[in-house]
């Protein structure tokens, strides 16, 4: 085959070389021409793979097969090209579905608008407890069509499951997918400049439940994930679990008197259920766990529960778990005074999950808004806030939330969107905060008008509470 493959990212880079591999005829086509794009070029090219620059839009002639990284838009003219062409277009998660040996490994999928990232590294945790190889692939970083194509090559032990961390983007290019179970954890506006709709938005997520064979795990406090498991096309069999911060019901997993308890894979759930774990064993050493990962922990507890894990697998898997820097990250506490770091909250949805972690905040928010509004944002979390410091482009948004929803609260409004404005405000929270408050940064907006991504705006932070504490020594 011909195969054109749009976009020279590590997914489209995965996929190029892999369908090279496999005796197709690759092109790389990109409408970037930059330094790193010639580079990554020159690489591919000297492994025998064809690149375009600076051309995103033509289909090259004789394409078979468009093959997308996941940012690019459904509206792109190459994919209009395509269509009038009669050329399918899919996305790297579909090449490796297709891919997939006979002797593969299963699919446990995660999606959701938060918690993504975290909920698979947990599945896998409780996965690896249970003695069971496996790997966390996917949207996480991993390119999972290297996986399936390595899959026991080289005398290495074959995976036996595999955790599949899936992204609207990844699913809307996703057709054939059919995983053994998947979960949807919550549904909330984001990306809908790509997806042109909340309905679209919604409609890609619940792709990741068509065909499942054992699982469809969702949220019984979000609606809308349940409404997307009434709508999937499953197999015979298949069960709809729900997960629940609050007592469970039969064929749910919830929380009761802090334990994390199963009602849906026992023997039977109308009158019994199972200890898989304290709340205490969610990450031990990093803070009390907050509300959402809780509910990470109970989707992820679910997905192994499905595939036959022991209870014992998840209490230790939960306890060898820990979350990745950025995801409520506890820093310092100084004088009193907690600091956490959650930069990888870019929308309201997380933020509002972030802020609900603790009782008196001081708030660091602010960035680019993407088209968000902060309305409910603020009102849910007003009686929380103690202070807030503004930076970014788009605070102005934030405050003029803030006026109307929470006008006694303290707001310290920074006209800078420079990378050295967190040091000043990290100064500014710590003005503002008192024994027992915290300071969160949980900006509910994207980073790029200040830093070259979440993880260098919560560096920096980061940084700046630390010249705090060697001040103070």
């Amino acid at each position: 085959m011909q195969i054109t493959v749009a976009g020279l990212g590590v997914s489209g880079i995965s996929a190029a070389r892999a369908l090279a591999g496999l005796g197709a005829r690759v092109t790389v086509v990109d409408g970037g021409a930059g330094e790193k794009q010639q580079e990554s070029a020159r690489e591919l090219e000297a492994a025998g793979i064809a690149v375009r620059l600076g051309d995103g839009e033509t289909l090259p002639e004789g394409t078979d097969l468009v093959v997308t990284s996941p940012g690019w838009k459904p509206d792109s003219p190459l994919f209009a090209a395509a269509a009038a062409a009669g050329v399918d277009v899919v996305g790297d998660v579909e090449i490796a579905w297709r891919l997939r040996g006979p002797d593969s490994a299963d699919w446990l999928a995660v999606t959701g608008t938060n918690g993504k990232t975290t909920t698979v590294r947990m599945l896998a945790a409780i996965l690896e407890s249970e003695g069971l190889h496996t790997m966390a692939v996917g949207n996480i970083g991993t390119p999972i069509v290297d996986v399936v194509l390595n899959q026991g090559k080289d005398g290495a032990r074959p995976y036996d499951v595999l955790a599949v961390e899936l992204s609207s983007y990844q699913l809307h290019w996703a057709p054939s997918l059919r995983a053994y179970s998947a979960a949807v954890l919550n549904i909330a506006p984001d990306h809908l400049d790509w997806h042109g709709s909340m309905e679209a938005y919604a409609a890609d997520k619940g792709r990741i439940y068509e065909g499942n064979r054992v699982a469809c795990v969702y949220n019984v406090a979000d609606k809308a994930t349940e409404d997307l498991v009434r709508e999937a096309d499953v197999e015979e069999g298949c069960r709809a679990i729900g997960f629940t911060l609050g007592t469970p019901g039969p064929s749910e997993l919830g929380v009761v008197d802090g334990i994390l308890v199963d009602r849906a894979f026992v023997e039977n759930r109308q009158k019994q259920a199972q200890e898989l774990a304290e709340v205490s064993d969610i990450a031990p050493g990093s803070g009390p766990a907050a509300p959402h990962n809780v509910a990470n922990a109970l989707a992820a507890a679910a997905l192994a529960r499905a595939y036959g894990v022991r209870p014992a697998a998840v209490r230790e898997g939960l306890r060898a778990f820990h979350p990745e820097a950025h995801r409520i990250q506890h820093i310092a506490e100084i004088d009193g005074v907690r600091y956490i770091d959650d930069s990888k909250a870019t929308n309201t949805h997380a933020a509002e999950a972030s802020l609900a972690a603790y009782e008196h905040i001081v708030w660091i928010a602010g960035g680019l808004a993407k088209g968000a509004t902060f309305d409910e944002l603020v009102k849910t979390a007003a009686a929380r806030l103690r202070g807030v410091v503004l930076i970014g482009a788009d605070r102005a948004l934030i405050r003029e939330a803030l006026a109307r929803h929470a006008p006694e609260v303290p707001v310290v409004d920074l006209d800078r969107t420079d990378t050295g404005a967190m040091p000043e405000a990290v100064r500014e929270a710590t003005r503002l905060a008192g024994p027992g408050d915290t300071v969160l940064l949980a900006p509910a907006c994207a980073s790029m008008d200040m830093f070259v991504n979440y993880n260098k705006r919560g560096d920096a932070f980061a940084d700046a509470v630390r010249e705090l504490t060697a001040r103070d020594q």
